[in-house]
């Protein structure tokens, strides 16, 4: 009794590599044609995308208490004012400002308006990370601490959007 394994025929061998080529090939079509879909919609999707947070957010300030954010806007808008714009005037600005960010952002019109609005606007934003870090960070983060650090993210899009306004280009090579 012999005990060597029978090995598969030459042939079989042979005719498994075209296919794996084939799949690779195929593989390779569909990531380019994603990557051209992404070239080409990520970055007006991530515009409209931020435009309606910032629509969103901005609206919500326009309800008294409608925002979570309210007190901290108000608060952040006296500090960077030295107390000459405070409470519902602040509030208010910053409503009007954040819904002008968004419009602009929906619908691609003024929009390098409005992202040097948005520009000057992020540094009221991220304001309170250094203006009230105490309240933000005292014993771990708290939820108005996650609600600025969220933030984080809206600069990063924003300049994503601001490049490609401003001429950047996502290309792919291949």
């Amino acid at each position: 009794m012999s005990t060597t394994t029978p090995r598969a025929p030459r042939a079989t061998l042979a005719a498994s590599r075209p296919f794996t080529q084939s799949a690779a090939h195929r593989i390779d079509v569909v990531v380019t044609r994603a990557a051209r879909l992404l070239a080409r919609w990520s970055v007006p999707a991530l515009r409209v995308s931020l435009g309606l947070v910032f629509l969103g957010f901005g609206l919500l300030k326009f309800v008294p208490g409608g925002s979570p954010a309210e007190s901290i806007a108000a608060r952040t808008v006296e500090t960077l004012t030295f107390g000459i714009v405070g409470g519902p005037t602040a509030v208010f600005a910053v409503a009007a400002l954040e819904t002008f960010i968004g419009l602009t952002l929906v619908t691609g019109r003024l929009l390098r308006v409005g992202l040097l609005a948005l520009a000057v606007a992020m540094v009221g934003i991220l304001s309170p990370v250094a203006l009230f870090a105490d309240e933000l960070f005292g014993d771990g983060v708290t939820l108005l601490g996650q609600y600025v650090l969220k933030d984080v993210v809206l600069v990063a899009g924003a300049a994503v959007v601001a490049a490609v306004a401003l001429g950047a280009r996502l290309r792919v090579d291949a």
